[in-house]
């Protein structure tokens, strides 16, 4: 997580963002909804699930792992990850956190998990 790179899906993880959610704008509304649906600490995830995006949350330091699944973005909702700048604000903090999304680095991660046709 950095600035820098795309600030968009590229490659062959755009096709499939669009593909499974209508667009990247869709995208990030339900990733952001994840979020925000997540009582108390946890995460929000971008994962893999029978070769298939989904957007998940998890609670407390659980992870998609515990569920067979693959994550290939992840946003930590634990307040020490936002209080500090956003108080209780956890939706400001998700619309800002998209900034630090190096789309470059995602395309990787999904490149290598070997969904990609």
């Amino acid at each position: 997580m950095q600035p820098g790179g795309s600030s968009k899906p590229v490659g062959e993880l755009k096709e499939a963002i669009d593909k499974k959610f209508g667009s990247f704008e869709e995208f990030k509304k339900e990733f952001e909804e994840a979020g925000k649906g997540q009582f108390g600490s946890g995460w929000a995830w971008l994962v893999i699930n029978d070769g298939e995006l989904e957007v998940i949350s998890t609670k407390n330091q659980d992870n998609p792992i515990l569920e067979g699944k693959q994550a290939i973005l992840g946003n930590d909702l634990w307040e020490h990850a936002y209080y500090l700048d956003y108080q209780n604000a956890r939706a400001k903090y998700l619309e800002e956190w998209w900034k630090l999304v190096n789309w470059d680095v995602i395309e990787e991660r999904y490149q290598k998990a070997g969904t990609c046709k």
